[in-house]
């Protein structure tokens, strides 16, 4: 298992160039098939051709029945026209829009191969990214890439850890439907945060090991026990990333089963926040409707129709944990007789019998 603090560090470096696999694309974009009927997509953090993203779009054309694809990269993307060298004077930074899928080479099938005839040969419209006063070429906060964003109806895609907060901030502001991939860690990130706590932003069907690791440059360390060379490609593993979305799903409605009961021994009471811990997501108790604190992992198993939010701890949570804390405890982590308890959220039981308990209605 890859260690955290080594994708942290690459965020914290801008050295986060992590790109997909196309297994996890597929494993994830499954359960959305009939949501993408009809939609223009922008993948805008990688390369026209070799990200897989647009791979698995472009393959995927006809059978997700898309209107359009819309792919965009970097300038300064280590990969790009390692494939497809369409512009000999050194500009890599380009987009191209896939509207059809067709057996353009004639060789009786319609697959990657076709894909790579119509961009050299002109069929679909590729063109260069020049960039602005303010970003380089292929930045998602460019104008081009604001164009493009605008007319797109969804976005899916891996953005650069460094800047995930300003990339979903954009996304919002927007108005756009996504499924992106993140760190775990950002759930409790303060410009992440509300947008959980709001259901504006919630968890997809992949987390942890489901995504299976992230192909990486020549130049980064292959660190983790998972680590490996597969196809001539570096893979690091990491259980930390996870699937974002606010595509509505029915996983997202799946209530928990829950069996055990309330303990002040099993659930103590934090020092510093009024709420009891719970230290499982799957020992919730079945009995209990007043706050509780639960690990962040609590959001893969979230129905919002059984829960609400209302809080988490930690300097990244601070003033979303109004009323629940004491004294100045909104700016330290909760703790349990002394002893600190790593990143909670807190969340309350929903229906009317949680309404009553609590005072409402």
């Amino acid at each position: 298992m890859a260690k955290n603090n080594n994708l942290n560090a690459a965020a914290r470096a801008k050295k986060d160039k992590f790109y997909t696999q196309l297994d996890d694309i597929a494993e994830e974009v499954r359960h959305y098939k009939e949501f993408f009927k009809g939609k223009v997509v922008l993948c805008n953090c990688d390369d026209p051709f070799e990200s897989n993203f647009f791979q698995y779009f472009a393959l995927m054309f006809n059978t997700l029945e898309i209107k359009k694809l819309i792919t965009t990269s970097y300038a300064d993307s280590p990969i790009a026209g390692k494939e497809i060298n369409l512009f000999p004077d050194g500009k890599t930074a380009y987009m191209t829009e896939v509207d059809e899928l067709r057996d353009w080479n004639g060789d009786g099938a319609e697959d990657l191969d076709d894909v790579k005839f119509a961009i050299e040969h002109g069929i679909y419209k590729t063109t260069t990214l020049e960039g602005d006063e303010h970003y380089c070429a292929g930045d998602f906060r460019s104008k081009e890439l604001i164009a493009l964003l605008k007319q797109a109806d969804v976005v899916v895609t891996n953005p650069p850890f460094s800047v995930f907060r300003e990339y979903v901030k954009q996304l919002i502001d927007y108005d756009k439907k996504f499924l992106i991939i993140g760190n775990i860690n950002s759930i409790t990130y303060k410009e992440i945060f509300p947008l959980i706590m709001q259901n504006k932003m919630w968890l997809g069907y992949g987390m942890g090991r489901a995504i299976s690791g992230f192909i990486v440059p020549d130049d980064y360390e292959l660190y983790g026990t998972e680590a490996r060379i597969e196809g001539g490609q570096r893979i690091v593993s990491t259980n930390q990333c996870l699937w974002y979305t606010n595509i509505e799903t029915p996983k997202r409605y799946w209530e928990l089963t829950l069996w055990k009961k309330y303990s002040p021994e099993d659930n103590p009471r934090y020092d510093n926040y009024d709420a009891i811990e719970v230290s499982k997501t799957a020992e919730i108790p079945e009995d209990y409707f007043g706050v509780m604190g639960v690990p962040i992992t609590f959001l893969d198993k979230y129905c919002p129709t059984q829960f609400d939010i209302v809080g988490a701890t930690e300097s990244e949570g601070v003033g979303f944990s109004n009323g629940l804390w004491h004294d100045d405890s909104q700016f330290r982590q909760a703790t349990i007789d002394g002893r600190k308890v790593y990143k909670r959220l807190f969340i309350r039981r929903r229906g009317n019998d949680a309404k009553k308990q609590i005072g409402i209605g």
